[in-house]
């Protein structure tokens, strides 16, 4: 593989001798490929008991598989009944690690095309709100797709900068995931068009955009909160010095990702020996089944000194829910009738549309809403 010369030099020297010499030699080896059984549709051992594929469990996370390159689980008609997200194995990390729980208010802020909201949402059970954004038009697209796909009921999603939500929901959340934008080194052998993208987006670049992404992360995150920020690149300046430069400036407790089933530590001596630094986790290629890799799972400390704002009470006004009695009783009619679940929650008509909410839904005036909760349909009879 042609990898970029500076690439090379600067991993050569991170690394020493010999190890860079199994890190180089990993990038002959076969990519890897990986599902993860959507658990919201289906649970793993029904999954396994009909599977068409050849699968062996990918060992950070309990519902992901690999398979192998002659298969196509993307043409198979399961895909297409949303049973299973096709991901590499490495990228199933952070969401396993940020644990979300179905009373979490939670922001998946850099989130498509949506592998690690479908992740979240999985461990959510449904339950909970969960606000998904992207600042690209574009991939936002990509991203609604996924939501639909997926059948997520609990998700809000928005278009949106990291800096206009900050305004709008300080100190809001639980839990935030930032899989953030980098210069993509843990890519290049998964997709040669990364190391085209290098040459541009390079870490220079990525390290000033991961800052101010953080920065706002800060404010919107509650004391005693969790975050979880991963990349999918090797640069130290992205990941362990990343972190250290964060904790220095904010409050936060480096919380430990055990060293275990093919995770390495962080390199503290890569962050001026801070060893805290060695609480983070990384997937090597040249020791690990799957691609380049970095997570950190933190906590905010709390302040004892703290007020609260009367811009944080604002935010946490809610959604005004409006439901049409009639649509309410056909629709509960329908589903008795024909359906073989009942949703239990928060129903909201817009003319003869019907659409299922999550719960906490807040206000997003102000904010590019995209798309909340489900649609459930329309009805184009005359309500009698």
């Amino acid at each position: 593989m042609n990898l970029p010369e500076n690439f090379k030099e600067k991993m050569a020297q991170l690394l020493g001798d010999k190890e860079f010499e199994d890190f180089l030699a990993s990038f002959n080896n076969d990519r890897l490929y990986g599902l993860r059984v959507n658990t919201l549709r289906i649970s793993v051992e029904e999954f396994l008991k009909i599977s068409p594929f050849e699968l062996k469990r990918i060992p950070w996370t309990k519902d992901g598989f690999y398979y192998s390159s002659s298969d196509s689980p993307g043409k198979h008609p399961f895909y297409y009944m949303g049973l299973y997200y096709i991901q590499e194995p490495s990228a199933m990390l952070p969401a396993t690690v940020f644990d979300a729980e179905p009373k979490d208010c939670v922001l998946d802020l850099c989130a498509a095309p949506g592998g690690k909201t479908v992740q979240i949402a999985a461990s959510m059970k449904g339950r909970g709100l969960l606000v998904t954004n992207d600042i690209s038009p574009g991939r936002t697209k990509t991203l609604i797709k996924n939501v639909e796909y997926y059948g997520l009921r609990n998700c809000a999603v928005t278009n949106e900068s990291p800096e206009n939500l900050a305004r709008k929901f300080p100190r809001y959340f639980d839990r935030i995931l930032v899989d953030a934008p980098c210069s993509g080194e843990g890519m290049f052998r998964k997709d040669p068009e990364a190391i085209k993208s290098y040459y541009s987006f390079n870490p220079e670049r990525c390290v000033g955009m991961q800052r101010e992404i953080l920065d706002a992360v800060d404010s919107m995150l509650k004391e005693g909160g969790h975050l979880v920020y991963s990349t999918c690149t090797f640069n130290p300046d992205e990941n362990e010095k990343m972190i250290e430069s964060f904790c220095l400036k904010y409050a936060y407790d480096i919380l430990e990702i055990p060293e275990m089933n093919g995770i390495s530590s962080g390199r503290a001596q890569w962050a001026n020996g801070d060893q805290e630094i060695s609480k983070t986790a990384r997937i090597w290629p040249h020791k690990a089944l799957g691609e380049g890799h970095f997570t950190a799972l933190l906590r905010k400390k709390h302040r004892e000194d703290r007020v609260e704002t009367q811009k944080e009470e604002s935010a946490r006004a809610s959604f005004s829910y409006n439901l049409d009695t009639q649509i309410e009783t056909y629709y509960r009619n329908f589903e008795k009738e024909n359906l073989n679940i009942y949703l239990e929650g928060n129903l909201f008509s817009v003319g003869k549309h019907l659409y299922f909410l999550p719960d906490q839904l807040p206000n997003f005036q102000n904010i590019k809403l995209v798309k909340f909760g489900l649609f459930l349909g329309e009805f184009n009879e005359k309500l009698k």
